[in-house]
């Protein structure tokens, strides 16, 4: 169980990590692909805050799943 809230933590950090960084900081190189698809203009920047806002949206969420885990099991 210690590594489930362990792996909960972790992942939730980086989801909310990256999230903020494509969102906020607009930091849209953490994209895979998003650089060249949006040189052909295959995406949009309207994409690329989706992407963080969903990023940072799971993040969040995982966080809190993380934190019920830690303090009722």
């Amino acid at each position: 169980m210690t590594a489930l809230k362990i792996i909960s933590v972790i992942a939730g950090l980086a989801f909310t990590l990256f999230g903020f960084f494509i969102f906020f900081k607009k930091k849209y190189s953490l994209i895979n692909g998003f650089d060249e698809a949006f040189k052909k203009g295959l995406k949009t920047e309207e994409y690329a805050r989706r992407v963080g806002l969903t990023e940072f949206a799971v993040g969040l969420a995982m966080l809190t799943a993380a934190l019920f885990l830690i303090i009722f099991c």
